[in-house]
């Protein structure tokens, strides 16, 4: 019989371990789970309660406790799910005989809608990359790209060029889980990646690199430096709206939506598992109906 961990870093090791190896989950993915499971073990530390005895009354208090924090209903929810998951695995690996999370209940997130840019900010955005030089071809074609298929920032900077189809217009990428997807782009994204990979790629490139997008060091282009690219793109452009990789990855779906797309078609291109994720994106229309029908119908 194997021996139970007792210390909260050790069962920690082995969920995150489960997440990677058994569940196949990305890093990003299991470096949130880390963060929520950590919040969970402080909140235990800190009224002396043990993971293995935990009772419903005490995973309630400790979300409240993070509710009356103004953490966001997108953020509680993930901190609820991790949690759920967290005990879902202990009683999965024979530790403990029943999830005491088995009854938390997440936020509605669609009461939390999803910021996206209009059509016309986003041709605004995209129309600030100077395409006179490399860097800017580059950032045009990521831009582009980004906004045709409604990629995660994650998924745009793990591309290989091996991922890509440029002929047919299309582009394979590992999502979530590392589940592979198909997504289609247009002229506009076909046009902007071939004057990078032409003009601007071969320049940056200063030793073998299978990546599809690389910085001016020649190197792999990361997270971070995309955020901070678009960052200065967006206050270029004067955008309001809080930009982010996420609100281009929005404005994909709600674009598609407002133009008759159908919610399966746009799941599958987000890469979601449920069509329930996707559905928030239907609030968003309806709002742009209603407005529609304020605007024209004689008799609103």
């Amino acid at each position: 019989m194997k021996e139970k961990p007792t210390s909260s870093e050790d069962i920690l090791r082995i969920f995150l371990d489960y997440l990677s190896v058994e569940k196949g989950l990305s890093p990003n993915t299991i470096h949130s789970y880390s963060l929520d499971l950590k919040k969970l073990f402080l909140f235990f530390d800190e009224n002396k309660i043990s993971w293995l005895k935990t009772e419903e009354g005490d995973l309630i208090r400790f979300i409240h406790q993070y509710s009356r924090a103004n953490l966001s209903p997108r953020s509680l929810a993930r901190l609820i799910s991790s949690t759920r998951s967290f005990y879902r695995f202990l009683v999965l690996d024979g530790l403990i005989e029943k999830s005491p999370a088995t009854n938390l209940s997440t936020p509605k997130l669609w009461l939390d809608l999803p910021k996206f840019l209009t059509e016309k900010e986003v041709e605004k955005l995209l129309a600030q990359p100077k395409e006179e030089n490399i860097r800017g071809q580059r950032d045009k074609a990521m831009l582009e790209l980004l906004y045709a298929t409604g990629l995660r920032v994650s998924e745009l900077v793990s591309l290989e060029l091996k991922d890509l189809t440029l002929e047919q217009g299309y582009v394979l990428c590992q999502g979530k889980g590392g589940k592979e997807r198909i997504v289609p782009f247009g002229h506009s994204a076909q046009k902007s990646l071939m004057e990078y990979l032409q003009k601007a790629r071969p320049r940056l490139l200063k030793r073998a690199d299978s990546s599809l997008f690389l910085s001016s060091r020649g190197r792999a282009f990361t997270r971070q430096g995309f955020w901070k690219m678009l960052k200065a793109y967006g206050r270029q452009a004067g955008l309001e709206h809080k930009i982010s990789p996420h609100v281009i990855r929005h404005s994909f779906a709600t674009h598609l939506l407002e133009r008759g797309a159908d919610l399966r078609s746009v799941q599958l291109m987000l890469g979601h598992s449920q069509i329930t994720t996707t559905q928030i994106y239907t609030h968003v229309s309806r709002k742009h109906l209603r407005d529609v029908y304020n605007k024209y119908h004689p008799r609103s």
